[in-house]
């Protein structure tokens, strides 16, 4: 129900034949370009702050540009950046001449990387957004990049870069790794530099640098990197990369053959608009790094990174991604489904009374799982209730029809209408407002009677639940509302590109602070704050969680969200970290839920933003 701002999404084009022979076979010069936008609207989802777009062109003669950038702010910056672009790609471009089009035509290139992006560092601007470039006279020394990521360690990647004598000009991890990186290829150009300086002269060196340029020496940098990271990379000289966290924590998927190769950070955009099946997009293995030449000849993957634990991103297939990726939709079905047996205990076994539906539509196919799961238990126990009859011998024709004529009742209950400006309003005028984000579908239950479960894909605030739905479904007058989430507790903020709110905003921290003051434990927060600023090198927020049990906090959360004018009673049902990992067996990375960090940086900073937590308070307990 919250809309979670999150880890951005990447896009890379690098052809493999000239721009004549995609003219020849496509119809078109701007075959990639199209293309590339196809990749970035497909995935339009990962990233609605800004967008931006970069190309690399090979041939272009000197005096004209050779690398090109388009980049804008807000949710249509997709359709903005790629106006801007028509704009200066002469409309009649398929009948100009191939050799003026590779020479001079803007845009009209060999490499092509596209960016979404959502703030995860709370800053935003154009100066912020992706990709970012580090300009040279010398095209082997021009490097553009961009990337899904967010380092837990900027401090240190700063330290390293001003030790070396660089003057970075921004303070942000997207920044510093491109004046590493930058920093890696002047020395890899170097290293060319000085192996033939005696041999050659100017021009032909400076294009021996090009031919021989090696991308993986430049990316053995990311050595000091801690983080979850997806990074596109082009040199101005044509080479390309896709580099992927040693952890695999944020997501890179590739597709080649003899003309092209792609790159994105979901496999089914891919399969869609290069029209391929699954078998034939590969997922880039984690510590690893796609590394295309300069002529686009020579494509491998290389190991830059050694492999670490698998935590591969669980909220990712939970909530993220796209739902059409085939392994994802069977997962969301089968978190759906795990979510069954507690539920029936739940509702006590009443189908008769109960109203089963899903909210938002991302939850669609979870619900799908769940309301399939129901159907099975339903047939199960009239399967076993005829059996019992029959045995005793005491079916007839009506015990009969009574018993097949329980369903699962599936209604759409909630539809949401329309995106409310809530931003003028203030206080209980802007609540009122957002109350009214969605509207009930009338008569789809029995006043009175009915209760209604609504299965989300996560809770993370519980602002949307206690200012909008809890109200609206109230207005149907059930008996009780149970929502299901099919994500376990979000006890822990992230630090690997989703923008996980802080401490203080998580519903189920919140709640479990609620039941250390009930239940006279308030000192845990004291000794919590201890070992935190001690240094401490394990989580000591988990302490915060350890007395209570899974149901008591999910107890104390829906309380808490309860708008008080309400009448239904509410409760909060969640996945278990077991039914998470047996839905999601291949992406076990779940330290939001369960506060195991992939990394050291991820453990620093959970105890760093629980110190800022306790010392916010008015009155430290």
């Amino acid at each position: 129900m919250e809309q979670l701002k999150h880890e951005c999404g990447i896009a890379m084009i690098r052809l493999r034949k000239p721009l004549s022979y995609f003219k020849e076979k496509y119809g078109s010069y701007t075959y990639a370009l199209d293309r590339l936008y196809l990749l970035m609207e497909k995935q339009h989802n990962r990233g609605q702050e800004a967008a931006g777009v970069g190309v690399v062109k090979n041939n272009a003669l000197p005096g004209n540009e050779y690398i090109f950038r388009e980049r804008a702010l807000g949710t249509g910056a997709i359709d903005e950046i790629f106006g801007n672009i028509a704009k200066v790609v002469p409309r009649h471009v398929n009948n100009l001449d191939v050799e003026y089009v590779e020479s001079t035509v803007p845009f009209m290139g060999e490499v092509y990387m596209g960016h979404l992006r959502y703030s995860t560092t709370g800053r935003s601007g154009l100066e912020y957004t992706h990709p970012f470039l580090l300009r040279n006279n010398w095209r082997s020394r021009t490097l553009m990049l961009c990337g899904n990521f967010n380092m837990t360690n900027v401090d240190e990647i700063f330290e390293q870069i001003l030790s070396t004598g660089q003057h970075p000009m921004l303070y942000g991890d997207t920044v510093l790794l491109l004046e590493q990186l930058g920093n890696a290829l002047d020395k890899e150009n170097h290293r060319i530099y000085r192996q033939y300086r005696n041999e050659l002269r100017d021009l032909d060196l400076a294009r021996r640098i090009e031919d021989e340029l090696d991308v993986a020496n430049v990316l053995s940098a990311a050595s000091s990197w801690d983080g979850g990271y997806a990074i596109v990379g082009a040199v101005g000289s044509g080479d390309a990369f896709v580099l992927r966290d040693p952890n695999g924590i944020r997501p890179a998927f590739y597709y080649l053959d003899d003309e092209i190769v792609v790159a994105a950070s979901e496999r089914p955009v891919i399969q869609t608009v290069f029209n391929v099946t699954v078998d034939k997009v590969n997922e880039l293995a984690p510590g690893c790094a796609l590394i295309i030449d300069g002529k686009g000849k020579n494509v491998r993957t290389q190991r830059i990174l050694p492999a670490s634990d698998n935590r591969r991103c669980s909220f990712e297939r939970v909530y993220f991604s796209r739902g059409s990726d085939v392994d994802i939709y069977r997962e969301r079905k089968a978190l759906g489904a795990n979510i069954v047996p507690a539920l029936l205990d739940m509702i006590d076994g009443r189908f008769d009374t109960t109203v089963f539906s899903f909210i938002p539509n991302t939850a669609e196919v979870a619900f799908m799982g769940m309301s399939q799961e129901l159907t099975r238990a339903l047939d199960r126990r009239r399967m076993d209730e005829i059996w019992q009859l029959h045995s005793k011998g005491t079916l007839t024709d009506d015990k009969l029809y009574d018993i097949l004529r329980c369903k699962v009742r599936v209604e759409k209950i909630a539809i949401k209408d329309i995106k409310l400006r809530t931003f003028i309003a203030e206080g209980s005028s802007r609540n009122d407002l957002a109350a009214h984000v969605y509207d009930v579908t009338y008569g789809s239950i029995r006043p009175g009677i009915d209760s209604i479960v609504i299965i989300d894909d996560s809770i993370v605030r519980g602002t949307t639940l206690r200012q909008s739905i809890l109200r609206i479904l109230d207005r149907l007058q059930p008996v009780r509302i149970i929502i299901v989430s099919s994500a376990p507790q979000v006890r822990y903020p992230d630090y690997y590109g989703i923008d996980m709110p802080n401490l203080s905003e998580l519903a189920a921290f919140r709640a479990a602070v609620s039941l250390l003051h009930k239940t006279n434990r308030a000192d845990v927060l004291d000794d919590v704050y201890g070992k935190c600023i001690s240094g401490s090198k394990v989580n000591e927020v988990k302490a915060i969680y350890a007395p209570f049990t899974d149901e008591e906090i999910s107890a104390e959360m829906a309380r808490q969200l309860r708008p008080a004018e309400i009448n239904a009673k509410v409760d909060i049902l969640f996945q278990t970290l077991d039914g998470l990992h047996r839905a999601i067996p291949s992406c076990p990375g779940d330290w939001y839920f369960s506060g195991d960090y992939p990394t050291p940086g991820g453990t620093r900073m959970v105890n760093r933003a629980f110190v800022k937590y306790y010392e916010s308070l008015s009155k430290p307990v």
